[in-house]
């Protein structure tokens, strides 16, 4: 089985990589389109950062509704609340599997969030 990578990044990863029907999306911060950190609260954090993510596996051919599964970092579990309504904007029914837990992240961010997507060819 080949791997496939997608996309390209100022730090050596790739947003998107395709092992057969899975695709893996590396953990996507709250950077905007004109690659600055987008600030605010973790619910903005959070919506940029699912952007990414469905942008990332756009790359790949894949979309949200393929996510089986995501891995969430928060810097203060006080926001999980909030991060959790901001999360089921872009998950309405049938959300993937999810790990959330609390850490400190490599940049002064709120939220990160990787995710595994199942699409067969």
């Amino acid at each position: 089985m080949a791997k496939e990578c997608f996309g390209s990044a100022p730090v050596p990863l790739s947003p998107a990589v395709r092992a057969g029907d899975f695709i893996f999306v590396s953990g996507q911060v709250p950077v905007g389109p004109d690659g600055e950190l987008v600030g605010g609260n973790v619910g903005n954090q959070t919506r940029q950062v699912l952007k990414n993510v469905e942008a990332a596996l756009k790359l790949a051919g894949a979309e949200l509704s393929d996510v089986v599964k995501t891995t969430v970092w928060l810097d203060d579990a006080r926001d999980f609340a909030a991060f959790n309504k901001a999360y089921g904007e872009f998950f309405p029914s049938e959300p993937p599997a999810r790990t959330t837990a609390e850490s400190r992240l490599m940049a002064d961010i709120k939220v990160e969030i990787e995710a595994i997507a199942y699409k067969p060819r």
